[in-house]
């Protein structure tokens, strides 16, 4: 039997108390499984805005999509980690990467780094994060026991044979860095994500409990025009066709049947049971989550 969807907004914009508190509980009433926010600078800061939605809401888990391994020491990210789980009653879903964005690193005075060493920093920290959230002499406790459950997002190969060996929760990103962007991305071909979602499965193999995988869309329409509402993605990939830009595993465009089609297909091709949408299309996934509840 394929695992029950769940579904997840990424809040990307910092507001005013009550603003925050609005969207947060509009995401609840919707019926959004997972409040999420993002670790970039110059947006909303990961930890106040998830205690600040625990309090503003009942239901929802609350997580991190995903924490820059990079800013933190994981000393002092554990003592985060542990009191946010605290503040939202157990319902914190950590969620750590790599980071991307050069230009981020750099504002905040911290080393980038190759590919490969900033794989190691996130490998430390994952370990880590482990060792002194489970340890019986950590203070604070987080509430959550066997531990908060963990989501890595990745793409390359040692990304995802690490995600294999320690996330509850694969998050595929559904693109790759563009070469020579500062936080560009390229989208993946639905026979390229074939072939990472390969890759992770075969590292993931000897698991005793698989885990639950995520796609971020990236843009999603319900319209029976989707040409005005694909040509800034084709804009910015000349390459693709229209028919191609359909395709792409991470945009949902289309008549409601049509999305509701796809997420059900991707699910069986690729087992992406845990989908999350970015806050401007929040409203606009909220039909596809209300035909797909509970399948």
């Amino acid at each position: 039997m394929p695992r029950p969807f769940r579904f997840g907004v990424n809040l990307l914009d910092a507001a005013p108390a009550g603003e925050w508190r609005a969207k947060c509980r509009r995401a609840e009433e919707l019926g959004y499984d997972v409040i999420l926010v993002p670790d970039h600078l110059g947006w909303v800061a990961p930890f106040p805005a998830l205690v600040a939605a625990a309090q503003a809401t009942r239901r929802p888990r609350l997580g991190t999509f995903v924490l820059n391994a990079g800013f933190s020491n994981p000393a002092l990210l554990a003592r985060e980690v542990a009191t946010t789980d605290a503040l939202t009653d157990g319902r914190l879903e950590l969620g750590l990467g790599t980071g991307y964005v050069r230009e981020e690193h750099e504002r905040a005075g911290l080393p980038w780094g190759s590919p490969g060493e900033r794989v190691d920093e996130l490998r430390h920290t994952v370990e880590e994060l482990e060792r002194l959230l489970a340890s019986p002499d950590h203070r604070p406790q987080p509430v959550q026991r066997p531990r908060i459950p963990l989501l890595i997002g990745a793409n390359g190969d040692r990304m995802l044979r690490l995600t294999a060996e320690h996330a509850d929760i694969a998050a595929f990103t559904g693109a790759r860095p563009a070469p020579g962007s500062a936080g560009g991305l390229i989208p993946l071909t639905a026979a390229e994500l074939d072939e990472r979602v390969a890759l992770y499965r075969k590292s993931a193999a000897g698991r005793a409990e698989p885990a639950e995988l995520n796609l971020l869309i990236q843009l999603v329409a319900v319209t029976d025009d989707p040409e005005p509402v694909l040509r800034p993605l084709l804009e910015r990939h000349p390459r693709l066709s229209l028919e191609e830009a359909l395709a792409l595993p991470i945009v949902l465009v289309g008549s409601l049947e049509q999305i509701v089609g796809r997420v059900l297909a991707q699910r069986e091709r690729f087992g992406f049971s845990y989908l999350t949408v970015l806050e401007p299309y929040m409203e606009a996934f909220a039909p596809v989550l209300e035909a797909l509840r509970g399948r």
